[in-house]
């Protein structure tokens, strides 16, 4: 059933695994929505639900992580980007683990992406039509700094969507859209703080000062967003699923049997919820 509700997919790179569980286990139960957000890892999740290829991102994020060619750093060294462009963004999706590109296109809700201008050092939601042709758009989303290169679209460049707006929930109320669920990779006490990084991004993003102080500005920004979030649960305008514990892997873990516990910690959790989640998605607001 498509329920009229805003699905918000946090990123975190392979945190990412633990809403990959969450969204299968909603293909399981045929819980679709005529609206997402995705960010970063997670407009990559929302592309795999809307296609309805269950398992597909647990397998595209675990079974090539031995491939040089996937990721690595010296696929960092040699083109400026940890994750291999060719082979995550055409070969993968073409050729070894296809994507579903028509069923994508047969889905009859609205996908947005996010990105961040580097000028503006502002987000963009993107509406996905057509993956095959706006490849490009999830490439930028993904990409993190000092780990990827910028990308050029349109004569514009973009980086990770998650730098200026790493939980669209804002962004889907603006849209006129009441209710929301969200699924995040950090649990209830995460706080995030400032980037210990941000000496080395200053110096290598120097001629974008406008994304500097959105990276800056990032952990008040995240911080904000949780506790606005938190006051709409109490409202009930939203419903939140996220980690009962801290998760411990990082964005760039490789450690198999670590992904596929968070990626089954995703799905149990989410089947431990279906109760109060259908409820909510009953309910009118």
């Amino acid at each position: 059933m498509i329920y009229d509700c805003g699905l918000i997919l946090e990123g975190g790179g392979m945190r990412g695994l633990y809403t990959a569980g969450v969204l299968d286990f909603f293909q399981d139960k045929g819980i679709e929505f005529n609206v997402c957000y995705g960010v970063s890892a997670g407009a990559v999740n929302g592309l795999n639900y809307i296609a309805k290829q269950k398992r597909r991102m647990y397998r595209v994020n675990v079974n090539y992580l031995e491939d040089k060619n996937y990721a690595g750093i010296g696929n960092l060294i040699t083109t400026g980007n940890f994750f291999g462009t060719e082979m995550c963004y055409h070969t993968i999706p073409e050729e070894l683990d296809p994507y579903d590109y028509e069923t994508f296109l047969k889905y009859e809700g609205e996908f947005y992406a996010v990105i961040t201008d580097c000028e503006t050092g502002q987000p963009q939601y993107i509406r996905l039509t057509d993956l095959k042709k706006q490849i490009e758009i999830i490439r930028a989303s993904c990409s993190l700094p000092l780990m990827a290169e910028m990308v050029s679209i349109d004569g514009k460049k973009y980086l990770d969507g998650g730098l200026s707006d790493s939980i669209p929930v804002r962004k889907s109320v603006r849209d006129g859209h009441k209710k929301n669920l969200i699924i995040l990779t950090r649990d209830i006490d995460y706080k995030k703080k400032p980037n210990e990084l941000l000496p080395i991004i200053k110096m290598k993003y120097r001629e974008f000062p406008n994304l500097i102080k959105s990276i800056e500005r990032r952990h008040i920004e995240y911080n904000r967003t949780i506790e606005y979030i938190k006051n709409q649960e109490k409202k009930g305008n939203v419903y939140v699923i996220r980690p009962s514990k801290p998760i411990t892997i990082g964005r760039l873990e490789n450690d198999k049997s670590k992904l596929t516990m968070l990626y089954k910690q995703g799905y149990r959790e989410a089947k431990k919820e279906y109760k109060t989640i259908m409820e909510f998605l009953a309910c009118e607001n």
